[in-house]
This record gives structure tokens, sequence and C-alpha cells, in this order.
């Protein structure tokens, strides 16, 4: 017989919402607790309360997956020792599932204690994922530590593309003609802050110019004398502002470096922070061609542990890298849409792979190559190539191998 109680909760900043809902599922009661470790202990002693009143032997608790307000909740609970007497189970809801269920009451209003009962009902009815939150903390530590350093990676990206757009107002000519091979290097940075103008650049000394690029590239420059020349060129064919707006790039230029700077300094922490954390898991993912130690790690720490899917066609839906069946009758679409799904970082993690992976690796070369013969765009075929990914690292993760590859 199912003795178990459904304890469905609306999480948010300030306070979580409960509803106790019973097996047959009927209302046991609902309530408010602030998201807090009090609130939270108030939480476990209610339910553990109605379990003995109702002599229940199973507790199912459901939230929806937020972004950070919920964390704090599971992690209190999974830890707390209240309810352990009894068979629980946690399950972090996808939001977008919790709403088409929601949908099926099409006479409920919309509110935070109605969600509770959707959630609870979700449970009931039992048509949903398995307990899916990592077990182990070490793979969420790492998870931390590889998400902050995508968003410091994106922040980099959009800095940098700012920077290039106000530094086209100061040498105009020398971002089309790209002077330096790197336009961010240490030289590079030094020329677009030290001096004030295209003008004053352009009218410098060329010996000194030299001398200047010798020393801040420290002596690494084959030719100083042509990248001085190349530079000076430039400076001169570039527009010229006038002083007030000059000056106002100026700042702009030297606070945007100052923040590329930091961000480059960010990440190169986070490295370190990741690669500490990558010690004290295994890593056989890397073994697979185009994943490298960052990329290994982002993926990791989004999978977990790769026992929570059952299967790859599983791991590739949370991925989002699983394409829509649309099917009627006798008629069935060939031009199937990807569902985008899931965890974005893994999917970003695993395309960036893709890239790689179809450059470097036989098996996977020839796949790419087979989808733009069928005349598959470069993304979609590369889309394609990370699908295929998605088995090889579900396997290689499966049999804790290395990825053989293949001649």
């Amino acid at each position: 017989m199912n003795n178990t109680l459904y304890v469905g909760i609306d999480v948010s900043s300030k306070s979580n919402v409960v509803y106790l809902m019973l097996t047959n599922g009927d209302k046991f009661s609902n309530f408010s607790v602030a998201n807090s470790q009090d609130g939270s202990k108030q939480l476990v002693k209610r339910i553990h309360a109605v379990m003995i009143s109702e002599s229940l032997d199973t507790v199912v608790i459901g939230l929806e997956s937020t972004s950070v307000y919920g964390d704090n909740l599971v992690y209190f609970l999974r830890e707390d020792a209240t309810l352990s007497s009894f068979n629980k189970k946690i399950h972090v809801l996808n939001p977008r599932q919790v709403k088409k269920f929601h949908d099926a009451y099409n006479d409920l209003p919309k509110n935070d204690y109605v969600d509770s009962f959707v959630i609870a009902d979700c449970l009931r009815f039992g048509r949903i994922n398995k307990e899916v939150y990592m077990g182990d903390y070490h793979y969420k530590a790492l998870q931390n530590l590889t998400r902050a350093r995508y968003f410091a990676v994106c922040n980099l990206i959009k800095e940098k593309q700012r920077f290039m757009n106000v530094l086209f107002k100061k040498y105009s000519t020398m971002t089309q003609e790209k002077v330096f091979s790197n336009t961010f290097s240490t030289t590079a940075l030094a020329v677009y802050e030290e001096f004030d103008s295209a003008e004053a650049l352009a009218n410098m000394d060329l010996h000194e110019l030299t001398y200047f690029i010798i020393e801040k590239g420290k002596n690494r420059f084959p030719n100083p004398d042509s990248v001085a020349k190349a530079i000076q060129k430039a400076a001169k064919s570039s527009y010229r502002l006038p002083k007030t707006v000059n000056d106002s790039v100026n700042q702009v230029l030297s606070i945007s470096i100052t923040s590329i700077k930091a961000l480059e300094s960010q990440i190169k922490e986070f490295d370190k922070a990741i690669k500490a954390q990558m010690e004290l898991l295994p890593n056989v993912l890397i073994s697979i061609p185009g994943i490298g130690p960052v990329l290994s790690a982002g993926i990791m720490a989004e999978i977990g542990d790769i026992n929570r899917f059952e299967n790859q066609a599983g791991l590739a839906k949370y991925a989002g890298f699983a394409w829509r069946q649309h099917q009627s009758g006798k008629f069935e679409s060939t031009s199937n849409h990807m569902t985008k799904r899931g965890s974005p970082y893994l999917r970003y993690a695993l395309f960036q792979s893709a890239l790689r992976a179809e450059f470097c690796d036989p098996v996977f070369s020839d796949y790419y190559q087979k989808k733009i013969t069928e005349g598959k765009h470069h993304l979609v075929a590369t889309n394609a190539v990370a699908r295929k990914l998605v088995h090889t690292i579900f396997a290689v993760l499966t049999k804790d191998k290395p990825y053989q590859v293949q001649s």
C-alpha cells in the first residue's frame, strides 16, 4: 500500500509556500515558512508530525529549479536528519514541466499557493524524472566555479567588443588594417592607452616609436621597425577627433582596459580553482579529442554522476540536443527543430567541444563532412556532431574508460 506524503514547495527569495498532499490527493494543509535555516527547520518538523499522525512511511518533496533560491533548501533537506527514519525523495522539477501540468487545470488561478499544489500533484501523478539533484557535492562545487568562469568569459567577450567599437573612433584605420596580430596584446594596449591621439602617434619620431615597441614588446618582435612604420601609417590615415570627444574616448578606453585585465585575471583564478577541484574527480573525458581541461570540467560539472541518466538519449535531452518529432497519420516531418532545453551550460560546452572534435578526430570529422555533403549548414552539422559526441561521452563515463581514437 502506498503511504506517501507529497510536499510541493513554491520557492521565492523570502518565503517558501508549502502544500502537503495525502496519498489520495486530499489536502492535509498548506502554509508558508521563511526561506531561511529557521524556516526550513519548521518545515521538516511539520512534515515529521504529519508522517507520524498519518502513519506514513514515504515523503516525496518537490520544488521548481530556480536560479539560486532553492539550492540552500535542498542542501538542508538532504543533510537534516529529522526525516531520516522515512523513505525520503527530493525532486528538483523543470519549471516548464510544472507549467504544463498547471495548464491541465484550466480553471486554476496563478499564485504561490496554487503553484505549491500543482507541484505536489505533479509529484503524486508520478510522471517525473528520477531524483536528479547531484548527490556528490564535489560536482556542485565544480559547477559553481565553471559557471562563474563562463560568465566571466562572456563578460570579457562583451567588454572586448565594446572596446573595439570605441577604439575605432580613435584609431579607425588601425582597427581596419589589423596592425597587431593580437589586438589585445600588451604592446597593442600600451599604444592605445599611452598616446593621447592618432595625431600624436602620427607625429612621433619613428625611432622613438620603434624603441617604444621594443620596450613594451620585451624585444619579442622580429622586426620592430616595420611594426612601428605600420602603426604610424595607420595613425596618419585615421580620423582626427575634436579634443573634447577625444578626451572622453581616452577615458573610456582606459577604463575598458582596466576591466579587460581584471576579467582576464579572474579567469586565471577560476582556472586554478577548477584545476584543484578536478583533481578530486576522475576525468576520462579529456581523452576525447576536442575536450580539453576547461571543457571537460564544464561538462562534468553539469552532468555530475552519469548514473543520474538512464541512457544517452536522456543525457542528450538534458543538454537540449534532442529534436522534436512532428508526425500525424502517414505524415512525418523531416525538418524538426532542436529543443534547446535543459542545461544551456552543458549545451555550450558540448557545442564548443564539437567544433574542435569535428576537425581533430576522424570519426567526428567524417560525420561532420557527411552532414555538410547532405547540404546542412555548418552550425546544423556541428549540432549533429555534438549530439553524436553525447553518445560517446555517455559511453566513456559509464564504462569509466578513456576514449580510443579510431585510425
